[in-house]
């Protein structure tokens, strides 16, 4: 039997021992980085429940098994997909958005012109379905206005989960998602669609590269340093070690004054960081 086939057995509601949520739980931080505590339990069956039923395992310990063996990378990414958490919208922690259109862009745009290079590099690293680095880019066309033509603008937009990429990359919003974003930019840019939906204008959407990528990857395949990176609500799943290892790589590929948004729950230590503390969740790299 291929390593892609699942045993044909009967599918019912399979418990998790503790074996077998260990085992699991050692599986998503190895190649996630995601700390599953005692608590999730729950969390964890509920999720992979429809797993086991689709594929017909009766059990975790064959799903386990059966993910071990898979060189596919399937079973990895539907883990990564039914794991990871992707609830988000528009304009979310809005005072860093703020802080990146009236502190950040005129910064770094007043620093690349004294250079002669006209280049702006923002990453967006757990980007969700898109509402984030859509937003950032809108601020950057904002900001820039008629000159946006005149500059190289990379906004790159990465996340474990392909689901998400792929919900990202159409750009259609539910219109209760897009609430919050200010009118003016809600008004120029996003289309309605039939069903009432809101769609991202294609001149925004062509301007994001979204790709997936892995926090938990050694090396980051990054040549540029970025002016801004934005990794929000995604360090709160890590433990101390994880954030530590990510936040030093991160610090590796920030340029020197470059920031560093996290989300408001997570915090990096004032005193122990190579960022300094700007305001709440908001870092600058040390020069």
């Amino acid at each position: 039997m291929s390593v892609n086939q699942a045993p044909t057995l009967t599918p019912h509601n399979a418990r998790i021992s503790d074996q077998e949520f260990n085992a699991v739980r050692k599986l998503v931080y190895d190649r996630f980085g995601i700390n599953l505590t005692d608590q999730k339990k729950t969390l964890v069956v509920g999720r992979l429940q429809k797993v086991l039923r689709q594929r017909n395992f009766e059990t975790f310990r064959q799903y386990i098994d059966w993910l071990k063996a898979d060189q596919s990378g399937e079973g990895l990414e539907e883990l990564a997909n039914r794991i990871s958490t992707n609830h988000t919208f528009f304009y979310r922690e809005q005072a860093h958005f703020q802080f990146f259109s009236e502190q950040v862009l005129p910064e770094f745009t007043k620093r690349h012109q004294q250079a002669g290079n006209k280049e702006l590099r923002i990453w967006c690293a757990g980007c969700s379905s898109g509402e984030e680095p859509y937003t950032l880019m809108m601020l950057m066309m904002e900001h820039l206005g008629s000159e946006f033509a005149d500059w190289k603008t990379v906004l790159l937009a990465t996340d474990i989960s392909q689901t998400a990429l792929k919900t990202a990359m159409t750009g259609n919003y539910e219109a209760e998602r897009v609430a919050e974003l200010p009118p003016g930019l809600r008004n120029r840019y996003f289309r309605k669609a039939a069903d009432g939906a809101l769609s991202v204008v294609e001149s925004v959407r062509n301007e994001i590269l979204f790709r997936r990528h892995n926090l938990m990857d050694t090396q980051f395949p990054f040549k540029h340093h970025f002016d801004a990176i934005f990794c929000r609500n995604v360090m709160i799943y890590f433990d101390r070690e994880t954030r530590n290892n990510l936040v030093a790589k991160y610090h590796k590929h920030t340029a020197p004054g470059g920031y560093l948004f996290i989300g408001h729950s997570e915090t990096l230590g004032r005193d122990d960081s190579a960022y300094e503390y700007v305001m709440p969740a908001t870092y600058r790299k040390r020069s």
